[in-house]
């Protein structure tokens, strides 16, 4: 392991300097993983609108056209995708 140097002295591994480097490493993993989680969450969220937004437009199709048997087949399908 390569000796650290703090204003051109050597520091031991167990120096406060470096207790604190390893604190704030420990922090920005902890935080690095919550981010991580947080995008996984805003990705399925996503996903979710997206689907409502296809439904929605194939539901807006068949209305326009006054078209009753394409908006039950979109709300059935619509009700199994829950």
């Amino acid at each position: 392991m390569a000796r650290l140097r703090l204003r051109g002295r050597e520091i031991s591994p167990r120096h406060p300097f470096t207790d604190g480097l390893r604190r704030e490493v420990r922090d920005l993993r902890t935080r690095v993983e919550a981010l991580e989680a947080e995008n996984t969450e805003l990705r399925r969220h996503g996903l979710r609108l997206a689907e409502l937004l296809d439904v929605v437009e194939e539901l807006l199709v068949p209305l326009a056209s006054r078209d009753e048997a394409g908006v039950e087949d979109a709300l059935a399908r619509f009700r199994r995708s829950l």
